[in-house]
């Protein structure tokens, strides 16, 4: 059986005629960011996904693993070759992130984003997202639980899915066309159009007044986490007074006693 063939091609063909042509199927592989980026170099064209339904080593942020039980859930690869200077970059993980947050809204879900580039729902993890740059092309990898019931022991969040949130199985091929729509939209807002991105981010952010601990440059730091700034720094309120986060290795709510 061939990726196209557990994924209904045919279906995604009649919901979007556009992004069926964009989609490289593979039927197992470790890595489909390591297979975008390898077709990067070969020229594989903007805004095209690399569809798999078995990844074997699929990782998420600081080389975390990423399960993906297959016919259950979305393991893919969104390639963009970005007009926008390099140093813009790095806001791709905040697109990735509302797109597939947005995306959740039209099958029932309120779906949260928790910086730099997760989804939550319920304060459970759904999606897991993991941006790479390629020479002059950026990989942005999705990984969204949406039938999976059980989840392996141990994970540092909790997990949920669309079918457990729902209590129904939902039709992944309608799911992948719409996160796409969404990340070709928000992803051409990283430039001129970025404060109105920011602003939704900033609505939709499941740690925004919250008390947080997190960990960058190997100092633990702990305060009210007060959004996002203009540059996409979260903004981390302190004993101290406000301080500029641009990168975090840990970041976690601090759950009242």
């Amino acid at each position: 059986m061939t990726s196209e063939e557990s994924w209904d091609g045919s279906r995604i063909r009649a919901l979007s005629p556009e992004w069926a042509a964009k989609i490289i199927f593979i039927d197992e592989c470790a890595s489909t960011n390591d297979e975008a980026r390898r077709l990067a170099r070969e020229g594989l064209v903007h805004e095209s996904l690399v569809l798999t339904e078995r990844q074997t080593a699929g990782r998420g942020r600081r080389g975390q693993a990423w399960s993906c039980p297959p016919g259950e859930s979305l393991a893919c690869s969104f390639l963009l070759r970005p007009e926008e200077p390099m140093q813009l970059w790095s806001r791709f993980s905040l697109v990735a992130g509302l797109a597939v947050a947005e995306a959740l809204d039209g099958f029932g879900l309120a779906a949260e984003v928790k910086w730099p580039n997760d989804v939550w729902v319920h304060e459970r993890k759904i999606c897991g997202i993991l941006v790479e740059s390629a020479g002059d092309s950026v990989v942005i990898g999705i990984g969204l639980n949406i039938n999976t019931v059980k989840f392996p022991e141990g994970l540092v969040h909790p997990a949920t899915s669309i079918a457990l949130e729902n209590g129904e199985v939902a039709e992944r091929e309608g799911v992948l066309v719409a996160i796409l729509d969404r990340l070709r939209i928000r992803s051409r807002q990283i430039g001129s159009s970025f404060a109105e991105l920011l602003e939704t981010w900033n609505t939709r952010c499941v740690l925004r007044g919250k008390r947080v601990m997190l960990q960058t440059n190997g100092i633990r730091k702990t305060g009210v986490m007060e959004g996002l700034s203009a540059n996409g720094e979260l903004l981390l309120r302190t004993a101290e007074g406000l301080e500029r986060i641009l990168h975090a290795d840990t970041i976690r709510l601090v759950k009242s006693s």
